[in-house]
């Protein structure tokens, strides 16, 4: 989304991207930029971050012993997973066989994949997160969320994305949200969680030798239902006080020490409630909505750069993570598409001449066809905005988002 000055020339190193989907165009381009040479998978022929890959491979990101065939045959020098949680682990693990650089163990890995794990050793360090169980079915889920009180969150333990994701108002939408839970479910298990009210804003960081470097604290600004959870703003700097985010942060480095994140990026989503904060998530890799490009027009600082060198066993020096604002307010606002067929995009030119617009991604091709927004893979694209404040940055955004047009065949949805 934001070009910046290649560094070195680095050819000669090869890297092996899991995924070329949205969540991880950012990190793609910055490897073409720095002249790597990129090899991504995908399950999704039509993925396109694919545009950015020397080459390319059906396979998808979940296949382990699909890409630890993929890796050696490749002779790579690094592999990483950016923007969705589940290869991260998959990725630790097939370096440390390798005997590739990492910046992650696979147990750290594993802890930053799983909630359910990630909430055990939360509460072992003491994280301020939210309550929850783990639970089988629908009963001990109704059991659980008369616990814990309604409003709940139930969720299956190991997906991103709100895959298995819903909001229970009441006891009588328990048995159908613990189904779409334990559909999702890679185990079997289910979570219930408190419904923490307040905002929501995202802690991207990065650590280098056991340093914790807090970068942008981000609101992050929802759907309305049935999209649940599913962000439309990523908005920078945060509406918070400055004792709060100071808060924020600090509970954001723990949760990252607790499960042992000692290099490379993280993501926390951290609720602020009556009560203070509470850690939602921890990701141990980067923001999968354009989180780093927000942060290198807002602070300076590169952190898909960072993220390179952490893959491929580099030095990520501390003072290339010392942020400086550049801007006075940031966003992302990302697209959304009306159902139906896509046929084609228009008004992308116009859009980019925008004053405050320092990039616009476009996610689907003609061909696609778009549904109901429920989760974030339904986003269309993308609009990177800056300005002189915060609200000057959303101004622009909003400008930009009325020129964009996505003509859509609704009755090919018939």
């Amino acid at each position: 989304m934001v070009a910046g000055d290649p560094p070195e020339r680095e050819q000669g190193k090869r890297l092996l991207v899991l995924g070329a989907g949205p969540a991880q165009l950012g990190l793609l381009a910055a490897a073409r930029a720095r002249e790597l040479h990129v090899m991504a998978v995908d399950r999704d022929p039509s993925a396109p971050g694919f545009r950015y890959a020397d080459r390319r491979a059906i396979v998808s990101t979940e296949d382990e012993p699909g890409i630890e065939r993929l890796a050696s045959a490749e002779r790579i020098n690094g592999l990483i997973a950016p923007g969705i949680d589940w290869p991260v682990a998959i990725a630790a693990r097939v370096a440390e066989r390798l005997g590739l650089p990492h910046p992650l163990s696979p147990e750290t890995a594993m802890l930053s994949t799983s909630k359910l794990r990630q909430r055990e050793r939360f509460a072992q360090a003491g994280v301020p997160q939210p309550a929850f169980e783990v639970c089988s079915g629908a009963g001990e889920a109704t059991e659980a969320a008369g616990r814990i009180g309604f409003p709940c969150v139930v969720k299956a333990p190991d997906r991103q994305g709100q895959r298995g994701l819903t909001l229970v108002r009441s006891a009588d939408e328990i048995a159908e949200a613990a189904k779409t839970a334990l559909a999702a479910s890679r185990s079997a298990t289910l979570l219930v969680e408190q419904h923490v009210p307040g905002r929501e804003v995202t802690v991207n960081a990065f650590s280098s030798g056991g340093h914790y470097h807090p970068l942008t604290v981000t609101d992050r600004l929802t759907a309305p239902l049935p999209a649940f959870g599913v962000a439309l703003t990523h908005a920078w700097p945060s509406e918070l006080e400055p004792a709060e985010i100071g808060a924020v942060v600090e509970a954001a480095s723990v949760a990252a020490h607790a499960v042992g994140i000692e290099n490379g990026p993280s993501y926390t989503q951290v609720l602020v409630g009556p009560d203070g904060p509470r850690v939602g998530e921890l990701a141990a890799r980067l923001g999968g909505g354009h989180d780093a490009e927000l942060c290198r027009v807002a602070l300076g600082v590169d952190l898909n750069g960072a993220a390179l060198s952490a893959a491929l066993g580099e030095d990520v020096p501390a003072g290339s993570l010392a942020p400086v604002a550049r801007v006075g307010g940031a966003c992302v606002r990302f697209l959304v598409a009306p159902p139906g067929e896509l046929r084609e995009v228009t008004g992308l030119e116009e859009a980019f001449a925008l004053e405050g617009i320092r990039g616009i991604r476009i996610y689907r091709r003609p061909g696609h066809h778009f549904g109901e927004l429920r989760r974030g893979s339904d986003r269309a694209g993308a609009i990177l905005a800056v300005g002189d404040s915060r609200e000057e940055a959303l101004k622009h955004a909003n400008r930009a988002e009325a020129m964009i047009r996505f003509a859509v065949d609704v009755e090919a949805l018939v």
